[in-house]
């Protein structure tokens, strides 16, 4: 399974921590592999303590299904994704603030936001896939 590395990570994370203060923002970003594991990560300053996780499950989020976070929303409460989310100790939110990674068509990681409004954590994400070239579909 591909996946980004750390120095393609890093490079996304820079984009989206750009994105970020432009905005005026007080937001984390979580850059993970197409598992939803983390790669990297940061936390702005004045970004509550409760961002980091929730970007990270966002992140999560997209990358287990490969769509957008908010794409899931309307799912969130059927039996199979209530039970994927317990499975995965509740490190999973279904809510709009993270978008997949594709290179070439294939699933390499997402990348999700917490902080600002829904859509600013999900342009802060995009950001950073835009910045490495990637897409956020197959």
């Amino acid at each position: 399974m591909a996946s980004l590395n750390l120095a393609e990570s890093e490079q996304i994370l820079a984009a989206a921590k750009a994105k970020v203060q432009s905005m005026g923002a007080k937001m984390s970003i979580s850059v993970v592999d197409p598992r939803g594991d983390l790669i990297v990560m940061f936390r702005g300053d004045g970004a509550s303590w409760r961002t980091p996780p929730i970007s990270r499950a966002k992140a999560m989020a997209a990358a287990c299904f490969g769509r957008p976070s908010g794409e899931l929303t309307d799912n969130a409460q059927a039996p199979v994704f209530r039970g994927l989310m317990a499975m995965e100790g509740g490190h999973m939110i279904p809510g709009q603030g993270a978008v997949p990674a594709y290179r070439n068509g294939e699933l390499v990681g997402a990348v999700g936001g917490s902080g600002g409004t829904a859509q600013e954590d999900e342009d802060a994400s995009l950001a950073g896939i835009q910045a490495l070239g990637l897409t956020t579909s197959a």
